[in-house]
């Protein structure tokens, strides 16, 4: 979903529908097109490319200093680290239509163990992620105990069902 290309103009995000404090969110890209290693070779990437209405306002909603969890794709299909917002919202370059956003993040640590696509689908507090709700959607909020339940699971201890 996303290229690699320099950052532009900040655009201010949208409101925030998330409660106060930092946004939890998931991100999705084919590790073939970029990695979890590629992402922590560069130390930070423009997130830009998307072009799903629904991702794009999630992506201007987010804002500097929230957690993402970065989901591999395709192949792999599961959880392999942790990112963290740097730069809000601002026009994507790699767009023609200035509708579209980009924002930028950085990599802070892999989790212990990639969490599986199949151990997310049927863990009983993971049943409403947007990963499995909406499973082409390629930027989704989390709630915190969504992303806490993800960062258990990830640590290597069981979670609780």
């Amino acid at each position: 979903m996303m290229t690699k290309r320099k950052p532009v103009a900040k655009k201010p995000g949208a409101k925030k529908k998330a409660p106060p404090g930092l946004g939890l969110w998931m991100v999705k890209q084919e590790p073939e097109k970029y990695s979890w290693d590629d992402f922590v070779r560069d130390g930070r990437t423009d997130w830009t490319g998307v072009r799903n209405f629904q991702a794009r306002n999630n992506l201007r909603q987010m804002k500097v200093g929230d957690s993402v969890l970065f989901y591999h794709s395709s192949t792999g299909k599961c959880v392999v680290g942790i990112a963290q917002v740097a730069k809000a919202a601002y026009p994507d370059p790699t767009a023609d239509d200035p509708q579209w956003v980009a924002v930028d993040i950085k990599p802070v640590k892999p989790l212990n163990e990639p969490v599986l696509l199949a151990s997310i689908r049927y863990h009983p507090k993971l049943s409403n992620l947007p990963l499995i709700r909406q499973s082409q959607l390629s930027v989704m909020p989390l709630t915190k105990e969504e992303f806490e339940t993800i960062l258990t699971m990830g640590a290597g201890k069981k979670g609780k069902k």
